[in-house]
């Protein structure tokens, strides 16, 4: 009993050692419903580093945020190193009101195209980024979840205007694919996070990239721990009434 307590307190201190910048981005949960963009997912704040994970098979999913007029706007995709997603490269659309856009096309964003074959409300437009890069692309191996991407585009540049904008991801051949959507630069994590947020985007990390046998496994042992600690506190209790 000692040697499990032991065990779960070495756990504990390694997770608070693990430096921030191995986990980077808060996790924004998705149940696929963001298909349009009144059914948009929202972004809380895009200046926050936050990373979604998403499926698609010939659809559109949608994003909306708030963006401050001269502040950063940073976004990025990559793929997972899964069988069949090396060839894998869904296109970025930022969407706003025309006037909005008008404003970004003064400031000259390079590789950006109109081609987004979707609907839109009047006096809305779009900017479509494509990855043109090589296949295969770079990877980067993600510490935190055990996890090696292939990198796709990354989009920078300022908000033209205050306003509410949307970013769109979509495959123009239709192909189904797995991608992790990256928003924001900077890294907000609490003392409480590392209990509550990190361990949850470590096991949605697992399912994103179809490592049940690891995710099982993470579940069993919290589950057994909390059995553990259940039944100290149960013995302690009895010793008193005792």
């Amino acid at each position: 009993m000692k040697k499990m307590v032991l065990f779960l307190n070495i756990v504990i201190i390694a997770i608070l050692l693990v430096p921030t910048s191995a986990f980077g981005h808060k996790l924004i949960p998705s149940d696929g419903s963001n298909l349009s963009l009144e059914s948009s997912l929202e972004i809380p704040d895009p200046n926050i580093s936050w990373a979604i994970y998403e499926s698609i098979n010939g659809n559109v999913k949608y994003y909306s945020f708030y963006g401050e007029q001269g502040e950063m706007f940073y976004a990025s995709i990559v793929i997972p190193k899964l069988e069949n997603l090396e060839n894998f490269a869904p296109s970025m659309a930022f969407i706003g009101p025309e006037s909005f856009l008008e404003i970004i096309d003064e400031f000259r964003i390079q590789k950006t195209n109109k081609s987004f074959p979707f609907s839109l409300p009047d006096g809305y437009d779009a900017h479509v980024f494509d990855y043109i890069g090589d296949f295969p692309s770079n990877e980067f191996y993600e510490p935190f979840g055990q996890v090696t991407y292939w990198e796709r585009q990354e989009v920078i540049f300022d908000f033209p205007v205050t306003g509410k904008y949307y970013l769109a991801v979509f495959d123009k051949g239709s192909n189904p694919g797995k991608y992790a959507l990256a928003i924001g630069t900077i890294e907000d994590f609490s003392a409480s996070d590392f209990f509550t947020i990190l361990p949850y985007a470590w096991l949605e990390t697992k399912l994103f990239v179809n490592d049940y046998a690891s995710a099982i496994s993470a579940i069993i042992i919290f589950f057994g721990i909390l059995s553990i600690i259940g039944y100290m506190l149960y013995r302690k209790i009895r010793s008193y009434q005792l």
